[in-house]
């Protein structure tokens, strides 16, 4: 199973553990520490879960922030970090981290566990699709109530029982997803941007403040108005006038 431990109290978050009978609790943060969940640091978090019957370990080589490589083959990520951690799964270095998890998880029921509340938009959900392609079944706690059985990403391919995520693959899916977008027809453009409203140059309120005015004497206002006519043009000399000269 994968949790992300996101703003709950400790109290809510070890309640959630008990409800999906979690016994052993794997930290994959490349970082066990938050500045505003600071009951989420290791040395809290650890103390806790030991009040609570709760194992802890910290498995840092399986944590995220991972930069991409240039060579990389896994282009059909286009968010940086997730590439970067698709990347980072394909060394030796990750793949003895993953090797540990059944060690951990032999004689207890495990939750890995991360940052984010949703699994999406977290690193565990590339470590998820590792563990399905060995062979293994994920589930994400959601909620009290609710668990999701992980499905491997829908571009995701497997060669020789490491996960890779190719381009081709991402481009056609990209271009399913762009062909079920609506489109926005010419008149749904003018609707969403009307023009100017033009200003009304007589009114009700006008008018009367105008014969207010006149009622109690006083003189109404006068409107300068510029004077736009054009200048007369330049006398230009006749034939005539040529004649005299």
């Amino acid at each position: 199973m994968t949790i992300g431990h996101s703003t709950r109290p400790i109290s809510e978050f070890i309640g959630l553990l008990r409800q999906h009978g979690v016994e052993g609790l794997v930290d994959i943060r490349t970082i066990p520490r938050s500045r505003h969940n600071p009951q989420f640091n290791s040395d809290a978090l650890a103390k806790s879960l030991k009040h609570a019957g709760v194992a802890y370990a910290h498995i840092k080589e399986l944590g995220g922030l991972r930069h991409p490589r240039p060579d990389s083959i896994n282009t059909g990520w286009r968010n940086a970090s997730f590439r970067g951690y698709a990347d980072y799964m394909q060394t030796e270095e990750f793949e003895e981290a993953v090797r540990r998890l059944p060690e951990l998880c032999a004689q207890k029921r495990c939750a890995l566990m991360c940052a984010e509340a949703v699994p999406w938009r977290c690193h565990r959900s590339l470590l998820a699709d590792a563990l399905v392609a060995r062979g293994v079944s994920v589930e994400h706690i959601l909620s009290g109530s609710r668990r999701d059985v992980h499905s491997l990403t829908s571009f995701a391919r497997i060669q020789d029982n490491r996960v890779v995520y190719p381009q081709a693959e991402a481009g056609a899916r990209q271009k399913r997803a762009a062909a079920a977008q609506p489109e926005l027809r010419f008149d749904d453009s003018k609707a969403a941007m009307p023009g100017k409203k033009r200003k009304t140059k007589f009114t009700a309120a006008k008018e009367a403040r105008r014969r207010a005015r006149l009622a109690a004497g006083s003189p109404p206002v006068e409107r300068v108005i510029p004077d736009k006519r054009r200048k007369p043009p330049k006398h230009k000399k006749s034939l005539g006038d040529l004649a005299e000269i």
